[in-house]
Protein backbone atom coordinates (compact mmCIF):
# COMPACT_ATOMS: atom_id res chain seq x y z
CA UNK A 1 0.00 0.00 0.00
CA UNK A 2 1.56 3.20 -1.21
CA UNK A 3 -0.23 5.53 1.23
CA UNK A 4 -0.61 3.43 4.37
CA UNK A 5 -1.09 5.70 7.37
CA UNK A 6 -1.39 8.88 5.28
CA UNK A 7 -4.31 11.17 6.15
CA UNK A 8 -5.73 13.10 3.21
CA UNK A 9 -8.30 15.88 3.09
CA UNK A 10 -10.06 15.61 -0.26
CA UNK A 11 -12.13 18.62 -1.31
CA UNK A 12 -14.38 18.80 -4.36
CA UNK A 13 -15.65 22.03 -5.91
CA UNK A 14 -18.31 22.75 -8.51
CA UNK A 15 -16.77 21.67 -11.78
CA UNK A 16 -19.68 19.26 -12.01
CA UNK A 17 -18.57 17.78 -15.34
CA UNK A 18 -15.37 16.53 -13.70
CA UNK A 19 -16.78 15.02 -10.49
CA UNK A 20 -17.52 11.63 -12.03
CA UNK A 21 -13.90 11.15 -13.11
CA UNK A 22 -12.55 12.47 -9.80
CA UNK A 23 -14.46 10.25 -7.38
CA UNK A 24 -12.66 7.04 -8.52
CA UNK A 25 -9.42 8.78 -7.53
CA UNK A 26 -10.71 9.09 -3.96
CA UNK A 27 -11.35 5.35 -4.03
CA UNK A 28 -7.85 4.77 -5.38
CA UNK A 29 -6.34 6.73 -2.47
CA UNK A 30 -8.38 4.70 0.04
CA UNK A 31 -7.37 1.45 -1.65
CA UNK A 32 -3.73 2.50 -1.29
CA UNK A 33 -4.19 2.77 2.49
CA UNK A 34 -5.00 6.47 2.96
CA UNK A 35 -7.57 7.74 5.44
CA UNK A 36 -9.57 10.28 3.46
CA UNK A 37 -11.57 13.13 4.99
CA UNK A 38 -14.10 14.38 2.39
CA UNK A 39 -14.97 18.07 1.99
CA UNK A 40 -17.36 19.60 -0.54
CA UNK A 41 -18.22 23.11 -1.61
CA UNK A 42 -21.78 24.45 -1.32
CA UNK A 43 -22.19 23.97 -5.06
CA UNK A 44 -21.31 20.27 -4.89
CA UNK A 45 -23.51 19.81 -1.82
CA UNK A 46 -26.63 21.49 -3.21
CA UNK A 47 -26.62 21.52 -7.01
CA UNK A 48 -28.18 18.86 -9.23
CA UNK A 49 -26.91 19.02 -12.81
CA UNK A 50 -27.05 17.00 -16.00
CA UNK A 51 -23.86 15.36 -14.72
CA UNK A 52 -25.55 13.97 -11.59
CA UNK A 53 -27.55 14.66 -8.47
CA UNK A 54 -25.74 16.12 -5.48
CA UNK A 55 -27.23 13.48 -3.16
CA UNK A 56 -25.76 10.73 -5.36
CA UNK A 57 -22.26 12.21 -5.23
CA UNK A 58 -22.41 12.78 -1.47
CA UNK A 59 -23.57 9.22 -0.80
CA UNK A 60 -20.86 7.81 -3.06
CA UNK A 61 -18.14 9.85 -1.34
CA UNK A 62 -19.40 8.79 2.10
CA UNK A 63 -19.52 5.14 0.99
CA UNK A 64 -15.90 5.24 -0.24
CA UNK A 65 -14.39 7.15 2.70
CA UNK A 66 -16.63 5.83 5.50
CA UNK A 67 -16.72 9.40 6.82
CA UNK A 68 -19.29 12.18 7.01
CA UNK A 69 -18.83 14.79 4.31
CA UNK A 70 -17.71 18.20 5.61
CA UNK A 71 -19.59 21.07 4.01
CA UNK A 72 -19.39 23.99 6.44
CA UNK A 73 -16.74 26.51 7.44
CA UNK A 74 -17.00 25.43 11.08
CA UNK A 75 -16.63 21.79 10.06
CA UNK A 76 -13.49 22.58 8.04
CA UNK A 77 -11.76 24.92 10.48
CA UNK A 78 -10.32 22.14 12.72
CA UNK A 79 -8.04 20.98 9.89
CA UNK A 80 -5.62 23.69 11.08
CA UNK A 81 -5.43 23.54 14.86
CA UNK A 82 -5.97 19.77 15.07
CA UNK A 83 -3.58 19.02 12.17
CA UNK A 84 -6.05 16.44 10.91
CA UNK A 85 -4.34 15.58 7.61
CA UNK A 86 -0.91 15.25 6.05
CA UNK A 87 -1.97 16.58 2.65
CA UNK A 88 -5.02 18.40 1.29
CA UNK A 89 -6.32 17.77 -2.23
CA UNK A 90 -8.72 20.12 -4.05
CA UNK A 91 -10.03 18.36 -7.15
CA UNK A 92 -11.79 19.36 -9.21
CA UNK A 93 -10.71 22.89 -8.35
CA UNK A 94 -12.69 25.55 -10.21
CA UNK A 95 -11.35 28.87 -11.44
CA UNK A 96 -13.50 30.55 -8.79
CA UNK A 97 -11.87 28.53 -6.00
CA UNK A 98 -8.37 29.16 -7.42
CA UNK A 99 -9.01 32.90 -7.57
CA UNK A 100 -10.20 32.99 -3.97
CA UNK A 101 -7.34 30.81 -2.74
CA UNK A 102 -4.85 33.09 -4.48
CA UNK A 103 -6.37 36.12 -2.72
CA UNK A 104 -6.68 34.43 0.69
CA UNK A 105 -10.49 34.45 0.69
CA UNK A 106 -12.06 31.80 2.95
CA UNK A 107 -15.80 32.01 2.37
CA UNK A 108 -16.59 28.30 2.26
CA UNK A 109 -15.65 24.87 3.56
CA UNK A 110 -13.06 24.03 0.89
CA UNK A 111 -11.20 27.32 1.19
CA UNK A 112 -11.30 27.17 4.99
CA UNK A 113 -9.90 23.63 4.96
CA UNK A 114 -7.10 24.66 2.59
CA UNK A 115 -6.24 27.80 4.54
CA UNK A 116 -6.31 25.97 7.88
CA UNK A 117 -4.09 23.23 6.48
CA UNK A 118 -1.61 25.63 4.84
CA UNK A 119 -1.04 27.40 8.14
CA UNK A 120 0.72 24.21 9.28
CA UNK A 121 3.09 24.44 6.27
CA UNK A 122 1.69 21.20 4.83
CA UNK A 123 1.09 20.44 1.14
CA UNK A 124 -2.04 21.28 -0.84
CA UNK A 125 -2.54 19.48 -4.16
CA UNK A 126 -4.72 21.20 -6.76
CA UNK A 127 -6.42 19.43 -9.65
CA UNK A 128 -7.76 22.24 -11.80
CA UNK A 129 -10.83 22.18 -14.01
CA UNK A 130 -11.70 25.57 -15.42
CA UNK A 131 -12.99 26.97 -18.70
CA UNK A 132 -10.92 30.13 -18.25
CA UNK A 133 -7.50 28.74 -17.30
CA UNK A 134 -5.86 30.46 -20.27
CA UNK A 135 -8.12 33.48 -19.87
CA UNK A 136 -8.84 35.52 -16.76
CA UNK A 137 -7.64 32.74 -14.44
CA UNK A 138 -4.22 32.30 -16.05
CA UNK A 139 -2.67 34.75 -13.60
CA UNK A 140 -4.09 32.82 -10.63
CA UNK A 141 -2.67 29.53 -11.90
CA UNK A 142 0.70 31.21 -12.35
CA UNK A 143 0.61 32.58 -8.83
CA UNK A 144 -0.48 29.28 -7.26
CA UNK A 145 2.30 27.36 -8.99
CA UNK A 146 4.76 29.67 -7.24
CA UNK A 147 3.17 29.52 -3.78
CA UNK A 148 4.99 27.52 -1.12
CA UNK A 149 3.34 24.17 -0.33
CA UNK A 150 1.02 24.26 -3.39
CA UNK A 151 1.42 21.41 -5.87
CA UNK A 152 -0.46 21.01 -9.14
CA UNK A 153 -1.87 17.84 -10.63
CA UNK A 154 -0.45 18.01 -14.18
CA UNK A 155 -2.85 19.80 -16.54
CA UNK A 156 -3.38 20.76 -20.15
CA UNK A 157 -5.90 22.03 -22.68
CA UNK A 158 -8.67 19.45 -22.62
CA UNK A 159 -10.60 20.83 -25.61
CA UNK A 160 -8.50 23.42 -27.49
CA UNK A 161 -10.67 23.43 -30.59
CA UNK A 162 -13.99 24.08 -28.85
CA UNK A 163 -12.83 25.68 -25.59
CA UNK A 164 -9.41 27.24 -26.21
CA UNK A 165 -9.14 28.75 -22.70
CA UNK A 166 -10.11 25.54 -20.88
CA UNK A 167 -7.57 23.72 -18.71
CA UNK A 168 -8.04 20.47 -16.83
CA UNK A 169 -5.78 18.32 -14.70
CA UNK A 170 -5.39 14.65 -15.49
CA UNK A 171 -7.22 13.36 -12.42
CA UNK A 172 -5.59 9.95 -12.95
CA UNK A 173 -2.37 11.57 -11.70
CA UNK A 174 -3.74 12.61 -8.28
CA UNK A 175 -2.11 9.69 -6.44
CA UNK A 176 1.29 10.32 -7.99
CA UNK A 177 1.01 14.07 -7.32
CA UNK A 178 0.13 13.39 -3.67
CA UNK A 179 3.12 11.07 -3.29
CA UNK A 180 5.44 13.71 -4.75
CA UNK A 181 3.90 16.53 -2.67
CA UNK A 182 4.42 14.55 0.54
CA UNK A 183 8.14 14.61 -0.37
CA UNK A 184 8.00 18.36 -1.11
CA UNK A 185 8.27 17.82 -4.88
CA UNK A 186 6.13 18.83 -7.85
CA UNK A 187 5.21 15.95 -10.15
CA UNK A 188 6.62 16.67 -13.61
CA UNK A 189 5.84 17.64 -16.24
CA UNK A 190 3.20 20.10 -14.98
CA UNK A 191 1.96 20.87 -18.50
CA UNK A 192 0.63 17.83 -20.37
CA UNK A 193 -0.96 17.23 -23.75
CA UNK A 194 -4.36 15.59 -24.11
CA UNK A 195 -4.62 13.41 -27.20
Amino acid sequence: MRLKGVRIGFALTGSHCTIEETIPQIERLVNEGAEVFPIVSTSVETTDTRFGRSSHWLERIKEITKKEVISTITGAEPFGPKKLVDVMVIAPCTGNTMAKLTMGITDGSVLMAAKAHLRNLRPVVIGISTNDGLGINAKNIGMLINFKNIFMVPFGQDSPGEKPNSLKSDMNLILETVEAALKGKQLQPIIITYS
